[in-house]
């Protein structure tokens, strides 16, 4: 018996729905990362992207558990000399909620150019209102608070 590798051409990628609203960060990026990578398929294989595409709604709605919404800070650094910008979470969750789920879905997967391809299959929107009903997305349910 040979072991099953999947190839590019022959993978039919789904359209799942999430809604962010009172899910923990961190648990939604590791699943979001997970479906991303195509590890909830019965044909994963480690070097080919096998992966669905997601949106996430309700990124503003996010829940961050414990202190981390006073203690977490989001580092930016231009690379000069006293470029390093900090933001507390609060904060950046109440401007760029959807840059925080990306960022931190984007943490979670390869440091390749395999992890780049797959981050372009998410999107990711504050409100409730999205742009690919075309795609007939299915909604997904991930584990709450």
């Amino acid at each position: 018996m040979k072991t099953f590798m999947a190839k590019a051409q022959e993978i039919e990628r789904k359209w799942y729905i999430i809604d962010a609203d009172g899910v923990v960060l961190g648990r939604l990026a590791s699943q979001v990362a997970s479906i991303l990578r195509g590890k909830t398929k019965p044909i994963f294989t480690p070097h080919v992207d096998t992966g669905d595409h997601v949106i996430v709604i309700n990124c503003d709605k996010v829940v961050l558990t414990g202190n981390k919404l006073d203690d977490k800070v989001k580092k930016a650094y231009s690379g000069y000399p006293g470029g390093l910008k900090t933001t507390i979470y609060r904060k950046y969750l109440a401007e760029k909620s959807d840059e925080a789920v990306y960022e931190a879905v984007q943490g979670m997967l390869p440091k390749n150019s395999l992890g780049r391809a797959m981050i372009k299959k998410l999107r990711t929107y504050k409100g409730a209102e999205h742009n690919h009903q075309a795609q007939k997305p299915e909604a997904l349910e991930l584990f709450k608070r």
